[in-house]
């Protein structure tokens, strides 16, 4: 049974790092204000608190800045051939690896201008810090529904697709 998102917001007080816990919170009810669904506050408040948890009491987001901080906690997401054939837990790298950027974006952008009184912007015109611009794992899967011959990653048709998904 999934998790409400009550649930996971009294999570936030197991956290060991009070700063990250306050800062995941504060995020949520940016998240809130911008009439996001609450499936979608739920799943990013729970990969943060993962990814709070990863860290340790010792140190907080605002400490972050080296790309190897987020992908030694996204590593822990990967699984061998043996453990995971189709390459799945590719999705999950990915979906925490967009979940944590996204925070990292409000972060150094939003919640740092709030903090000095300045004007916020939106987030369209936002920053994304230099170590948390990671790529995304691309699975073969995903290679073969791509068209070569217009070499910008556009399928052909969806028949094409349709066609890939089904193998």
């Amino acid at each position: 049974m999934p998790v409400k998102l009550s649930t996971t917001i009294k999570n936030l007080e197991s956290l060991e790092s009070p700063v990250n816990s306050k800062l995941i919170l504060e995020f949520y009810n940016y998240l809130r204000l911008n009439n996001t669904s609450e499936s979608y506050q739920n799943q990013n408040i729970k990969a943060l608190i993962n990814f709070a948890k990863f860290l340790g009491p010792s140190r907080d987001f605002y400490q972050l800045s080296k790309k190897e901080d987020i992908l030694a906690f996204l590593n822990t997401k990967m699984k061998s051939k043996e453990t995971d054939p189709d390459g799945k837990w590719m999705r999950t790298w990915n979906d925490y690896l967009q979940r944590i950027k996204y925070f990292i974006r409000w972060l150094h952008n939003e919640k740092q201008r709030i903090d000095k009184d300045l004007e916020p912007i939106e987030p369209s015109d936002w920053k994304t810090p230099s170590f948390a611009m990671i790529k995304e794992k691309k699975s073969k899967e995903s290679a073969h529904t791509l068209n070569p011959k217009y070499g910008d990653g556009r399928a052909s048709d969806h028949n094409q697709i349709r066609t890939v998904q089904k193998k």
